[in-house]
């Protein structure tokens, strides 16, 4: 399962939820149907029945969520989706949760670490990489990161060790 979203609040009285996405755009979590709920130690599958986006967020309505009550009852709730559920990448294109867990290798053959999560930063996204020590570690194609091999697990990037 991969988590992208949560379930943030009650919105008005008829059972309406606020929901924070972990997508870029908010809207695109509504493309990955059916949602998996994360209750009482296991994933559920569940369907909005309605969804919107409502300022910088989404607002959402399930079948058997009727009031506010119903509502906050699931305030807090992860929302996954199944692996298979994602678009395929193109080449050279990646997942973050692809990323994570690969061995950082420099071109002169130093193990750096490996990638424990990424920041996004504007500019470009960072591999956050624990070794020895926690190194940031930008990812642009071709002038730091040389090749992302996901079937050897490893990331060979142009990177100063000592940096």
């Amino acid at each position: 399962m991969l988590v992208v979203g949560r379930i943030a609040a009650p919105y008005g009285v008829k059972g309406w939820l606020r929901v924070t996405a972990f997508t870029e755009l908010p809207e695109n979590l509504l493309e990955y149907l059916p949602w998996y709920l994360h209750r009482g130690g296991e994933w559920r599958e569940m369907q909005p029945l309605v969804g919107k986006c409502h300022g910088k967020g989404l607002v959402v309505r399930f079948a058997d969520c009727n009031d506010r009550d119903a509502a906050a009852a699931l305030s807090g709730t992860d929302i996954a989706i199944k692996r298979c559920q994602l678009p395929d990448t193109q080449a050279n294109e990646y997942y973050w949760r692809d990323l994570i867990g690969l061995q950082v290798v420099t071109v002169d053959n130093v193990v750096l670490g490996r990638v424990d999560h990424l920041l996004e930063t504007g500019a470009n996204d960072v591999l956050v990489v624990r070794g020895d020590r926690e190194r940031l570690v930008p990812f642009i194609r071709d002038d730091v990161i040389r090749a992302v091999d996901l079937a050897a697990g490893e990331i060979r990037v142009d990177w100063d060790p000592e940096f």
